[in-house]
């Protein structure tokens, strides 16, 4: 059973919901992005969505692209994310996703990629840009290294081919709550409450709800209908800028402070 699992058996035991944060890596740096990801799991992160820097993030709203670029622009990569990742795994055990596209993976090798994602303590991949026979492929290389590979869905899948990804499904479901990129809203769309409806139908596996979530409230609504709430631009956009890694912690814990309900803060043991 992987980490992942793991972590929401046991979610579900305690009656609670789950917060799964994203950070880009290397966005300022890796020193400050290693830091921030072990102060979300300080603050309460259930699991860890770490960005995979890639050139041309199309599902990714200006926030998020604007942070790969930075990150690029640093020198981050896929073997300094990996890197990043083992020294985080020595210091928690809270579990870990890489959130990518295809094309860095596959430049590094996949089963390479298995292999040192395996060591470096990664619990599950999520690549944004394959579908059905290439992630068929990509999945047959992780699962006998206990790596979920996490599925999306949208508002635009069909029923079809909602029931084949769920049947498929490892770790959890990742719902998008919208059409469209990633980024900050105003509100959760009524799209995202059917679209985990519908997923219902076909699953019973944990299901977390991302893009455009960005305040306490919106988490609150989310956790009526599905397991978990995913944030990522807000926290990319609350620590852009800062002049250094005590101010992008500070920014931080202040951001978590106010996004999270009270009643989400006590740790889950595993």
């Amino acid at each position: 059973m992987s980490r992942i699992t793991t972590k929401f058996s046991a979610l579900k035991r305690a009656g609670r919901k789950g917060f799964i944060p994203f950070v880009t890596a290397g966005d300022p740096d890796i020193e400050t992005s290693t830091a921030v990801v072990l102060a979300l799991a300080e603050l309460g992160a259930d699991v860890i969505e770490i960005g995979v820097p890639f050139s041309d993030p199309m599902a990714d709203g200006p926030t998020i692209q604007a942070s790969s670029q930075r990150a690029l622009e640093n020198g981050a990569d896929l073997p300094q994310v990996l890197s990043m990742t083992a020294k985080i795994r020595n210091e928690t055990d809270v579990p870990i996703i890489l959130f990518s596209y295809f094309n860095p993976l596959f430049r590094y090798g996949l089963e390479k990629l298995a292999i040192d994602a395996r060591i470096a303590g990664v619990d599950g991949i999520l690549v944004t840009d394959v579908v059905d026979g290439e992630a068929d492929k990509l999945r047959s290389i992780l699962d006998p290294k206990e790596i979920d590979l996490i599925s999306l869905v949208a508002p635009t899948t069909s029923d079809t081919r909602l029931e084949s990804i769920c049947t498929k499904a490892r770790g959890f479901l990742y719902a998008v709550s919208r059409a469209g990129v990633t980024g900050a809203s105003s509100n959760i769309s009524d799209s995202a409450k059917a679209l985990a409806k519908r997923a219902r139908q076909f699953t019973d596996m944990p299901l977390a709800v991302g893009f455009g979530i960005s305040k306490r409230e919106h988490i609150e609504d989310v956790w009526q209908f599905a397991d978990a709430a995913v944030v990522g631009s807000a926290i990319v956009s609350t620590i852009k800028g800062s002049s250094s890694k005590e101010e992008a912690l500070f920014r931080l814990r202040s951001f978590i402070d106010g996004l999270l309900p009270r009643f989400a803060k006590q740790p889950t043991e595993i």
